[in-house]
């Protein structure tokens, strides 16, 4: 039993309009967090010795295929670094790039935190499906952001070691 109940047409006009909201805002959140937090190697966003330089994804799910679909969130705020092409072959540019995936790994990880509070106001399987709805939602785009951060990595480390540039 909902904590708070309402007709069906305001419960999914709720549900719509919140989502949107926790959306909007955890997203604005990590666009306000500096590019500098995102550069420094936190554990956050370490990459597994498993996920084989992001190799892991595209074997399990096939990525190349279908990550050019998803929205990149910049085109609707019109505003943060779209990751849809390279910006540039430098190394600080991967680098850049790199860090930017960590910012929209965190921004989808904490657009799932939301969704026990839809329990609150509609039945305990929509609230149930909120949650599969949050994860089914943000897991592909986190994904995404693994795989493209794992490939960039191994080429910057690469480079690194070698001393030479990223792209010629």
């Amino acid at each position: 039993m909902p904590y708070l109940s309402f007709p069906i047409f305001w419960t999914v006009s709720i549900d719509i309009f919140a989502w949107a909201f926790f959306h909007v805002i955890v997203s604005v959140f990590c666009l306000k967090l500096p590019l500098s937090y995102f550069l420094k190697d936190s554990v956050w966003y370490r990459l597994f010795a498993w996920e084989k330089s992001g190799s892991l994804w595209q074997q399990l799910f096939l990525v190349k295929r279908w990550k050019g679909r998803l929205i990149d969130g910049t085109a609707i705020l019109k505003k943060g670094y779209g990751k849809k092409k390279l910006h540039g072959t430098q190394i600080s540019d991967l680098n850049e790039f790199a860090a930017e995936t960590k910012r929209a790994e965190l921004t989808h990880w904490l657009s799932m935190v939301p969704a026990p509070l839809f329990f609150l106001w509609n039945p305990i399987w929509v609230g149930w499906f909120m949650i599969l709805y949050a994860v089914v939602f943000n897991l592909p785009f986190i994904i995404v952001q693994r795989y493209n951060r794992g490939r960039i990595e191994a080429i910057t480390s690469s480079a690194n070691k070698t001393g030479a540039r990223a792209f010629s």
